[in-house]
């Protein structure tokens, strides 16, 4: 004489997400977001094609 439900239960479904209309602003800073994300890419291949930044110090041999 339970109530229980057999199974596991089914999510609720989420409603739909309107578009909204992008404006000028919107516009303006997802393009200067892809612009500053193809700069960080080109100075990080320009970087990636040089040496060690930081070279010396205190080697140690592998003796002991």
């Amino acid at each position: 004489m339970s109530s229980r439900q057999g199974g596991k239960a089914k999510p609720l479904k989420a409603p739909k997400k309107e578009k909204k209309e992008e404006d000028e602003e919107d516009k303006a800073f997802k393009e200067k977001q892809k612009k500053e994300a193809a700069e960080r890419k080109a100075m990080a291949e320009k970087a990636k094609g040089k040496g060690p930044i930081a070279t010396g110090g205190i080697k140690k041999s592998g003796k002991k």
